[in-house]
């Protein structure tokens, strides 16, 4: 384990669990690094500068019911007032077109009392009325951003509906230029909207991803997640990844406190080095999945499959090595226990990632009426989550089908299910809880 200690910030370090040892003609290395910030994340203090733009819908489906949108105002209200003083923010009107509330003139205000209060009073001003171009309101966002000279840029978004105004190609296109520039929360209030666009936004951009199926919680959720972005201190964090000569990356995910694909999202950093994102850091501690693949060695030989150190891009765009690194290791033996011997952080992890998969392809499966599938994938979620402890999975498994026995993975599909409890299901599936170190 390494560690650095950022200047008024939090202490990052690198933990590496794994089994080095292989099989002759064993290839594939497995590895869970944890990355560990500590000391930062004080929401009561002056902390890092930041910037945070809030998405708010205000399409004509916002007025049905009329609190929805009141709801709405209410919760943008509550997270305004939990800006930090000296925080830059903006309030967006998001409907076919992406319009400023507040302040206006392309510009951020700065959070104070006055601000607050002028901020709150724009609010009344929401009306719905108009259709849904999430990208407009992306783009918008991310020119406010762009203009503030701060550390942290984030965006909260909420939406209740579909974006039936722009075409998927143009909601992608937007979401590969703000990747990288700015991290972003995305909500879905009530059960109308989709949940992979909302997913989508998130995985994107780094942020979170739920449903708020009663609109009147939203203040609650808003409110949890000003908090949170308030507790950032260090943007642009990516996992740097060396490996030698002759070694392959077969993948590189986040595993907790969700999963998240990051192999995709490299970019190269020197030779045989690759830096994968991981956003804004508060004081928290996630855990990756890394699969390597070295040569073939004999008996008695080790190599080093793999460093991992953390880097963060400055605001001029320097890059500031973290200093908190992690070796993985390769160790050929002729010793089956040693090397037949499944670490249990990658087993647990593995498990979590299949069960947030199971789920996925169950619900997929279901609505396109493949009920025998659907049940056999279920099936197996339900005895992932039980063989993982993941409770909070298992509880929401239990809303989409009848358990007959767990540890088998025997279900019925219910006849009737809720349609916030599925979407609550899918939109949560990825959640992992971590194992016991």
């Amino acid at each position: 384990m390494a560690n650095f200690a950022k200047p008024g910030g939090p202490r990052f370090s690198v933990d590496v669990y794994q089994n080095e040892y292989l099989p002759e003609g064993g290839r594939e290395v497995n590895a869970i690094v944890t990355v560990t910030a500590k000391g930062g994340g004080t929401p009561a203090g002056p902390g890092t500068s930041a910037a945070v733009v809030l998405m708010v819908d205000c399409s004509g489906s916002m007025d049905h019911p009329p609190t929805k949108m009141r709801n709405a105002r209410d919760a943008t209200a509550a997270a305004i007032d939990t800006l930090r003083d000296g925080t830059h923010f903006g309030i967006v009107d998001g409907t076919h077109v992406a319009r400023e509330v507040y302040p206006g003139g392309g510009r951020l205000a700065v959070a104070d009392p006055t601000t607050r209060a002028q901020a709150r009073q724009a609010l009344r001003r929401l009306r719905a009325g108009g259709g849904t171009a999430i990208g407009t309101w992306l783009r918008l966002a991310d020119r406010l951003l762009a203009g503030a000279d701060v550390a942290i840029r984030h965006g909260i978004l909420l939406t209740d509906g579909r974006n039936e105004h722009e075409s998927a190609a143009e909601l992608k296109d937007t979401l590969d230029a703000c990747a990288g520039r700015f991290t972003c929360d995305a909500r879905g209030v009530g059960t109308d909207w989709e949940v992979k666009e909302v997913t989508g936004i998130a995985s994107a951009l780094l942020g979170t991803a739920d449903i708020v199926a009663d609109p009147a919680r939203l203040t609650e959720d808003f409110t949890r997640i000003m908090e949170s972005t308030m507790g950032k201190e260090v943007a642009d964090v990516a996992l740097r990844v060396w490996t030698p000569v002759g070694t392959r990356i077969k993948f590189v995910k986040q595993v907790a406190p969700t999963v998240e694909e990051l192999t995709d999202r490299r970019t190269e950093a020197g030779p045989r080095a690759g830096d994968y994102p991981t956003g804004s850091w508060g004081d928290e501690s996630r855990d990756y999945h890394l699969c390597v693949e070295v040569p073939a060695a004999g008996l008695g030989q080790e190599m080093l499959a793999a460093r991992v150190s953390l880097v963060a891009a400055r605001p001029d765009k320097e890059v500031q090595n973290l200093g908190a690194q992690g070796l993985v290791r390769a160790v050929w033996t002729d010793d089956m226990a040693a090397s037949t011997s499944l670490n249990s952080q990658v087993a647990h992890y593995t498990g979590q990632a299949e069960l947030a998969q199971a789920i996925r392809e169950g619900l997929d499966l279901r609505k396109a009426g493949d009920m025998d599938g659907a049940t056999a994938k279920l099936g197996r979620a339900v005895q992932l989550a039980g063989v993982s402890g993941n409770a909070d999975t298992a509880k929401l498994l239990a809303k989409v089908v009848d358990v007959v026995d767990a540890p088998t993975g025997t279900v019925r599909l219910k006849a009737k299910v809720a349609e916030a409890d599925e979407m609550t299901l899918e939109t949560r599936s990825t959640k992992t809880v971590r194992v016991k170190k």
